[in-house]
């Protein structure tokens, strides 16, 4: 045997000199190519001494023993790394190459084109990218071309459609661009076409020449356009993926017929609509039907002869439950695990029994967002492997049934949305697997069963919105110590004091206990929980200052203290949380400079309004200048008050002001004529919105003596008496309306001087429409208002407008302040017709500092007798001296606080110490020096 071995050998040598030679030349070029590959594609697993190298591992070689040739490289996730070289192509006898699943990269280089011989190449899930070559048209032999999940982009070459032996093309899960070209459709031996997840777009070519397509997938592209008709006829599909492309028109009536083998129909997330084909019911080999999110409509047929079928996926759409027949046919899916309806108009009861058929295998139900009515069927129990139930969002009522709590394989439960009353089941407590709980925004009252505990595995729990009370139960939120995604109590009636154990909750990343009565302080506790992202404790009672060990919430993004009644100082440890971006500290009783680092620098994201007794080192709209003088910290009620006095405020302390100044001059004999108030109304009676409705006849615009930017301001009378009170209703719809009354109140409150109307009493409580309501009664001035004490005529359409810019802040004050001081002491409106070609009220007075006698109103000037009087007498020297230093240092003042630019003007704690202390000190060495 072995002679004639040798024998054969000899003659072909003789006979066939030149191709033993060429067959040992290829073979060695063989070696030298694979010794290139190992060194490019870093390969570990060949054992190079050898020198049969179809030994090597992967290798695969046909032909001679002593002449062997590389017919296969099989190496499927063995760590490749490196871009395929050229050498590859020096394989001129590859049939086959399975490099799947490595990390090659960079382009597939055209020479691949040489491989004239080559039927199978498989490069799936590497990391490749570039273009496909149009050499691969040269590989007439190739079968399967599967190119998957890397990073090739371009077009596809329309010349793949002249590969007439290919059967399988898999391009999905690349960056491919253009059209998928119609010649495509010329690959008539094809059974698979894969193209999805691309950035494809354009229509869907014809390809009723497939004959013998079974799946076809152009999932995730940018397709439009209508489905081709002959797509729904080809009779061996058995998987259609069409999902989440621009599709639309409407389903065929006889898809069902044609599409005879079809076992997923996967068309979720276009614009398809019209009915679905009551034809799909004759899909019988049908597992998976994915019809969610696109515009169907009317009612859902019946899936009694889909006994196979496993998901069912209808959720948004528009789809109607009718009689609800096709509930009850699911019955016949024996082997259905997911059902998604959610999102729809089924509208109804569920059917009697429907849910007790329901097949034992069903592992997700979802029915959310339907108009669902009526109770939850008690036979819901049955669904003992359901680790998904979705029910919120529709019209259930009644109690939460218990029998839930026998749902043991329970992941998600979500009710929320619904109109249940009642209290928590505790049975809740047997869910030990449930890792979600949504009860929010229902009926529920009662409180939180410590049963809870037993739900040790939850990350989210939210029974926000709903009538429950009680005491929140630290120990047994101690146990849920694997909450991290939210814990939302807020918008209940909780009561008490935060739990120290909820600091247990360390993982946690959203913690909201807002709209509750909790009262005491913030636990120091909380700042154990370091991955909080949002912190709610608003709209509560709680008090204390904020806790030092919040320093540790580094990551926190929202922090929400506003409406308690918290004290102290801004922590400045606010200033180092770089990832804060919403922080509001309104209405409590901080005092003290703001920061003005981190998120503070950026004013639309903090809050701190309603706090009296805060104050800046910068200039910052609302907020008064913070003070460190030892005789300015002596006054520390006074500068935040004056900072958060109105315009009323001012106006009065203007007014003392001259009064203090002319009963130097001239002692003015003044009645005084005011109304008197029954004494039953000065003790600050507590007032319904239906007792100042009643006083201002149903606020009548007839009794409207007034309106400003915050409030409209009404004259009436309480219980029917003959005494006037004015009632300013405050517009709460109006951006800083709600911080001007607490200011107002919290101002007037404080304060009583003769010159101020009093104050009866307020109002803050709700309207009849449920809104929030808040107003202050005082007694009515039947004298007419400053404007009419000011100047004696009335101009129409002569509205002054003191407040310079759109903000609101304390410099509009100031501003008015000047103006007002400008207009008393020249009796001259900033509206006068003398002021035009840019001549103002400042311009006027400011030039004519050195000679005040000619701007003053008359009323101002002494009478001194007979006129032509040289010589004055020695008693009107002191008056007219005094008058005339105090009158030049109130002009002075008033152009100093009507400047143009806010950031030049004092503030009103400056006016104040200058003008009510130092000013009485000037007059008294005035008065001294004149005698």
């Amino acid at each position: 045997m072995a002679c004639a071995l040798v024998l054969a050998i000899l003659v072909s040598s003789v006979l066939h000199p030149l191709s033993l030679t060429t067959l040992a030349d290829e073979s060695d070029n063989n070696r030298d190519a694979l010794l290139c590959l190992k060194s490019r594609l870093s390969i570990t697993t060949w054992n190079t001494t050898s020198p049969d190298f179809c030994t090597w591992r992967g290798v695969s070689c046909t032909g001679q023993p002593q002449l062997p040739l590389v017919v296969a490289l099989d190496m499927e996730a063995q760590g490749l790394t490196g871009e395929i070289s050229l050498c590859m192509s020096n394989l001129t006898s590859l049939v086959r190459i399975h490099l799947p699943n490595n990390q090659l990269s960079g382009h597939l280089p055209p020479e691949i084109g040489r491989l004239s011989g080559l039927r199978y190449l498989n490069l799936s899930s590497n990391a490749l990218s570039g273009e496909i070559p149009e050499s691969l048209s040269l590989c007439s032999s190739l079968d399967v071309l599967a190119l998957s999940s890397n990073s090739v982009g371009g077009a596809i070459p329309p010349l793949l459609g002249t590969l007439r032996n290919l059967s399988s093309l898999d391009l999905s899960r690349n960056s491919l661009t253009g059209i998928v070209p119609p010649s495509v459709g010329n690959l008539t031996r094809l059974t698979g076409l894969l193209i999805a997840q691309n950035q494809l777009q354009g229509n869907i070519p014809d390809l009723s020449k497939l004959s013998g397509l079974q799946f076809l997938d152009l999932s995730y592209n940018n397709l439009s356009g209508i489905v081709p008709p002959s797509i729904y006829s080809l009779p061996l599909l058995s998987f259609l993926g069409l999902a989440n492309n621009n599709l639309r028109g409407t389903l065929p009536s006889h898809m069902g017929n044609t599409l005879s083998n079809i076992n997923s129909l996967i068309m979720s997330n276009n614009h398809f609509e019209g009915d679905i084909p009551a034809s799909l019911a004759n899909a019988s080999r049908m597992e998976f039907l994915y019809l969610g999110n696109n515009l169907l409509s009317g009612v859902v047929p019946s899936f009694s002869s889909m006994t196979n079928l496993q998901v069912l996926m209808l959720y948004s759409n528009q789809l109607e439950a009718g009689d609800w027949t096709f509930f009850s046919s699911l019955a016949n899916c024996t082997q259905l695990l997911k059902v998604n309806l959610g999102g729809n108009k089924l509208r109804g009861n569920l059917p009697p029994g429907s849910v007790a058929t329901l097949p034992k295998s069903m592992v997700n139900l979802i029915l959310r967002s339907n108009y669902i009515s009526g109770t939850i069927p008690l036979e819901i129990g049955n669904l003992s492997k359901t680790s998904l139930l979705y029910l919120d969002n529709n019209i259930f009522t009644g109690p939460i049934p218990s029998i839930l709590g026998q749902l043991s394989k329970l992941v998600v439960l979500s009710l929320s949305r619904n109109k249940f009353s009642g209290e928590i089941p505790p049975s809740i407590g047997n869910l030990n697997q449930l890792t979600e709980l949504y009860l929010q925004e229902n009926e529920l009252s009662g409180s939180i069963p410590t049963s809870l505990a037993g739900c040790q595995k939850l990350v989210a729990l939210n029974l926000s919105s709903n009538g429950l009370n009680g005491s929140i139960n630290g120990r047994m939120f101690s146990k849920l110590n694997q909450l991290s995604w939210l814990l939302d109590l807020s918008h209940n009636q909780f009561t008490e004091s935060i739990p120290l154990e909820i600091g247990s909750l360390i993982n946690l990343g959203s913690l909201n206990l807002s709209h509750n009565k909790l009262r005491g302080k913030i636990p120091s506790a909380l700042g154990a929980c370091i991955r909080l992202e949002a912190l709610n404790l608003d709209r509560n009672l709680l008090e204390g200052s904020i806790p030092e060990s919040l320093t540790n919430l580094k990551g926190v993004k929202v922090l929400d203290f506003s409406q308690n009644n918290l004290s102290g100082t801004i922590p400045e440890f606010l200033e180092t949380f770089t990832s804060l971006q919403y922080l509001n500290m309104s209405f409590n009783n901080f005092e003290g400079p703001v920061p003005i680092g981190g998120a503070f620098a950026n004013t639309s994201s903090v809050f701190a309004q309603g706090n009296a007794l805060l104050c800046s080192n910068v200039q910052v709209n609302d907020l008064p200048r913070c003070s460190t003088s030892a005789s300015q910290r002596k006054r520390k009620f006074i500068v935040p008050l004056l900072a958060a006095l109105s315009a009323v405020v001012a106006l009065a302390l203007i007014l003392g002001l001259v009064f203090l100044v002319f009963h130097i001059l001239r002692k003015n004999k003044r009645r005084r004529s005011s109304q008197s108030i029954d004494h039953t109304y000065t003790e600050f009676k507590r007032l319904t919105y239906n007792d100042v409705s009643k006083a201002t006849n149903g606020f009548s615009p007839n009794n409207i003596v007034g309106s400003g930017q915050f409030g409209i301001v009404y004259k009436g009378q309480l219980d029917g008496k003959d005494s006037l009170v004015a009632v300013k209703v405050f517009k709460l719809n109006q951006y800083g309306a709600l911080d001007s009354f607490i200011a107002e109140c919290k101002a007037l409150r404080n304060i009583r001087h003769r010159n101020l109307v009093s104050v009866i009493t307020a109002c803050s409580t709700y309207d009849l429409m449920g809104n929030e309501f808040k107003a202050l009664v005082f007694a009515y001035m039947a004298n007419g208002s400053l404007e009419n004490r000011l100047h004696a005529k009335i101009q129409k359409n002569a509205d002054l407008k003191y407040g310079m810019g759109s903000q609101i802040s304390t410099d509009g004050d100031v501003y008015s302040y000047g103006i007002i001081l400008l207009e008393m002491l020249t009796g001259k409106r900033p509206t006068d017709e003398a002021f035009s070609n840019g001549l103002t009220l400042q311009k006027y007075v400011d030039a004519s500092l050195s000679e005040i006698e000619h701007i003053l109103h008359p009323s101002l000037m002494p009478k001194t007798g007979d006129q032509h009087t040289v010589t004055p007498k020695i008693e009107e020297y002191k008056p007219t001296t005094v008058m005339h230093i105090c009158a030049l240092q109130l002009l002075k003042l008033g152009l100093l606080c009507s400047v143009e630019s806010p950031k030049d003007r004092p503030s009103m704690h400056e006016i104040y110490g200058e003008m009510v202390l130092d000013g009485s000190d000037n007059s008294q060495n005035s008065s001294k020096s004149a005698v």
